[in-house]
């Protein structure tokens, strides 16, 4: 099992991610615990791209998410679907980019210290089971780019996940 992420910080976003991704997948194939596995991704994001100053899962559980592994300060515990930025991307099954979050409807505070967001569903059977969600302490951090590799990443824990339903 491979214990240590390496990305070449002065890499171009879309490399860190081609170098991180086949790392991520290296470091939780192996493991069978899913909240072993989510801790280790959100580590891997949050110390390996630049601006990534909260990362964590939050889990379905009925009408609401409940965060689950994370990485970055305190966190709100429980979030109504479609409230905020997770509940929205949740309802909607869809990947929501957020440039400024007090711009956004319904947003919930959780650190003020937040200023862009991208949330990320992860399904199983066509069903949101979780949202990966991504906060910079700069606005519009996120893009195009972070879309396509954090939706691929999902793609991923969709199938870790699966394995031990």
């Amino acid at each position: 099992m491979s214990e240590s992420i390496t990305i070449d910080k002065s890499l171009s976003k879309a490399d860190k991610y081609n170098r991180l991704l086949p790392q991520i997948e290296a470091l939780v194939k192996d493991e069978t615990d899913i909240t072993a596995n989510l801790g280790q991704i959100c580590a891997a994001l949050k110390y390996s791209m630049v601006g990534f100053f909260w990362v964590g899962f939050y889990m379905r559980q009925g009408n609401e998410l409940v965060l689950g592994p994370f990485q970055g300060p305190v966190a709100c515990s429980r979030i109504k679907i479609p409230n905020g930025v997770c509940g929205t991307a949740a309802q909607h099954k869809q990947t929501i980019i957020v440039d400024d979050v007090d711009k956004f409807p319904l947003h919930i505070v959780c650190s003020s210290e937040s200023k862009s967001e991208i949330v990320v569903p992860v399904f199983y059977n066509d069903i949101v089971i979780a949202v990966l969600d991504v906060d910079s302490d700069s606005y519009a951090n996120f893009d195009a780019t972070d879309k396509k590799y954090l939706e691929e990443l999902c793609k991923l824990v969709s199938y870790l996940m699966g394995r031990i339903a």
